[in-house]
């Protein structure tokens, strides 16, 4: 039996491997792990590979450190009624999905993309905008656009007009939405993400031949100027948000030298 190879899908998982060696929580801990490894033999390379990987698991996780991180992300404001009025569509981004949900028989929305999609239907109410939602479905399951679709229509009583289900990565959301949008004219979207992705996702959209209105979701970092006590201590939320800025930083990076 003849079996296909998928050069996109092998470079997709590819480069998801390369960022989970990279990225927190794991990244930090191969740094502990060589360290200790050759702490025997060289113990000043060995000690300072250690500590380096304590330093950067205390400042992914702790509050007051990826505040800082996410400040060059978090760029865009929330999005006016009056700049809504200069789009043609709205688009929504997927950011994942429930892969173990038997309460509803079957995949659904994990949390970053259902609060897209909560954000996007109170904006496609306000503003009448059709909307697109994007998100393929990598492990060959249900696509996340099919979903997004599903509870937009459903549960939020929102119309999609259209639903593009093949993209894996914010590059292929843009390059696949302007298949189906230009087609039809149009290039002024609102795009709906997290206001960390803002950044990636609207310069994607840019390339692919778009005029976009940052329409910015789930700020991460809190309100500007807030110092609390809390914020020096790690925390699991906290942890979350580094994690999620260090992917956007790694991303852009990656996107950057891959033009």
């Amino acid at each position: 039996m003849q079996m296909s190879f998928d050069l996109a899908l092998t470079l997709f998982w590819s480069k998801k491997i390369a960022a989970a060696l990279v990225l927190p929580p794991l990244g930090p801990l191969l740094l502990i792990c060589a360290g200790l490894w050759l702490i025997a033999r060289r113990p000043r390379t060995g000690r300072a590979l250690a500590w380096s990987g304590v330093a950067l698991s205390l400042a992914f996780a702790t509050p007051a450190s990826v505040k800082l991180m996410l400040r060059g992300l978090e760029t865009a404001p929330p999005v006016t009624l009056e700049a809504l009025a200069g789009a043609d569509a709205l688009v929504v981004l997927g950011g994942g999905k429930r892969h173990h949900a038997p309460e509803f028989g079957h995949e659904t929305l994990n949390r970053l993309s259902l609060e897209r999609v909560r954000y996007a239907a109170t904006l496609a109410r306000r503003s009448g905008l059709p909307v697109l939602v994007s998100g393929g479905a990598p492990q060959g399951d249900i696509p996340e656009a099919t979903l997004m679709q599903e509870v937009l229509e459903q549960e939020f009583g929102v119309p999609v007009r259209w639903a593009e289900r093949a993209s894996r990565d914010t590059r292929e959301n843009a390059r696949y939405s302007a298949v189906l949008l230009q087609a039809e004219g149009i290039r002024r979207i609102a795009l709906v993400t997290h206001a960390a992705h803002m950044p990636r996702s609207v310069a994607e959209f840019e390339t692919a031949g778009f005029e976009v209105i940052a329409a910015p979701t789930a700020w991460l970092s809190g309100p500007a100027g807030q110092v609390r006590v809390l914020d020096f201590l790690p925390g699991a939320s906290a942890a979350y948000a580094g994690w999620f800025a260090a992917h956007e930083w790694l991303g852009r990076l990656a996107y950057r030298l891959s033009r």
